[in-house]
Formats: C-alpha cells, sequence, structure tokens
C-alpha cells in the first residue's frame, strides 16, 4: 500500500508527521515523503528541515494521497505543475486526504468543488473561494476525500482512515501505539471555544504562523 506525503518548503510539519505516525503502521504500509527537488526541506518556521529521498515525478500513482499545509501551501496553489501533479495520482487514489490548509491545494487542483470539506480557521474564506462548503468538524469524509482542520486533527484523519484501510483492530492498535489519548490541560483548542483574549493573542495573518 503506497502513502505519499508531499512535502514543500513551509510545511507545517505535524501536518505530515502525524499522519505519519499513524499510517506508517498499517499493514504493508510504504510511506514516501517526494517534493520537487531532492534534500532539505525547510518548515513554516525556516527552523526545522525534512529530507526529502523522491521528487514528485518518481511517483505516478498511489494507494493514499496525504496534502499537508502549512504557510507554503498558500503560494503552491498557483503552482500549475504541483496542482497537475496531484490530479494526477488522485485519479489513481482509493483515498485522497488533506490536513489544515492543504485542503487549499485540494480545493485549487479542483477536486473539492460543490463538497464539504473544512481546514483552519484562519483558511475559510480561502476554502470556499475554491467551490466548497467549509464546515466546522474536525475530519470531514466525503466519497474518497477526507479534509481534516488545523494541524493535530490530522492525527484523527488519520484515524479514520486507517479504519477504511485495515479495519477498526488496526486503527485501534496504531491509536495505543502513539498513545493518543488527548486530555488537553486548555479547552481552547478549536477557534469556537477559545477565549477572545486567546484569539487576541495569536500572531497576525501572514506574520510567523497562519
Amino acid at each position: 500500500m503506497r502513502i505519499l506525503i508531499p512535502v514543500f518548503p513551509g510545511i507545517t510539519t505535524l501536518d505530515a508527521i502525524g499522519p505519519y505516525e499513524v499510517l506508517r503502521q498499517l499493514p504493508g504500509a510504504e510511506v514516501f515523503f517526494p517534493a520537487a527537488d531532492l534534500g532539505p526541506v525547510p518548515d513554516g518556521a525556516d527552523s526545522l528541515r525534512l529530507s526529502a529521498t523522491h521528487r514528485f515525478d518518481d511517483f505516478s500513482s498511489a494507494d493514499v494521497l496525504v496534502v499537508p499545509g502549512g504557510p507554503g501551501a498558500r503560494p503552491l496553489q498557483r503552482d500549475r505543475a504541483f496542482l497537475d501533479w496531484i490530479l494526477r495520482i488522485h485519479a489513481t487514489t482509493s483515498w485522497t486526504t488533506s490536513v489544515c490548509t492543504g485542503s487549499l491545494l485540494l480545493g485549487a487542483a479542483g477536486l473539492l468543488r460543490g463538497l464539504d470539506a473544512t481546514t483552519h480557521f484562519r483558511a475559510v474564506a480561502d476554502l470556499e473561494a475554491h467551490g466548497a462548503r467549509y464546515t466546522e468538524e474536525r475530519v470531514v469524509v466525503r466519497g474518497r476525500v477526507i479534509t481534516a482542520a488545523g494541524v493535530s486533527s490530522g492525527i484523527d484523519m488519520a484515524l479514520v482512515l486507517a479504519e477504511r484501510l485495515s479495519g477498526p483492530v488496526a486503527a485501534q492498535a496504531a491509536q495505543l501505539m502513539i498513545e493518543y489519548d488527548p486530555r488537553p490541560p486548555f479547552d481552547s483548542g478549536s477557534y469556537a471555544k477559545a477565549p477572545q483574549e486567546v484569539r487576541d493573542y495569536l500572531p497576525t495573518p501572514g506574520g510567523r504562523g497562519r
């Protein structure tokens, strides 16, 4: 089972690594991190590097595509070569998925038009500009397309996907292996629940962060 998680400059690493830690445990899973070029790929804070050992053009098919987000996703919405690659891979997948602002890339490729979808709370208008219907859910499954909300929700998405790929026991075993048993110390993990003073504390859009 080939799983592709494309990486690009400006990626939010947890968008990719969260799903990876779940999906790599599934029977027969082979996970690859292709990029435009081989070598280190900087994250959105330009402080962490992921190492790409394959190029996008090394792959023409996959069973699963997981498109992460991050600040670098926004300029990629205008990268026709990358969007065409998404379309080529999507034509072969059983499941095409996104995490956070990765949904903007699915949307820019034309895969979310007329579909319910989710994304990071700061990207709702951009998502809807691609013809999707934003829904305030952590994970949204529509046909063989799955979108996840911001960053950490990629783990939830991967567990939903794991069940569909390998059954509930395998999915729960993956959850247990990473001890994913969330008990956050604060109840401010969604925009709807966060106090106004917390919202005001966030970096301004266009600054560091989303």
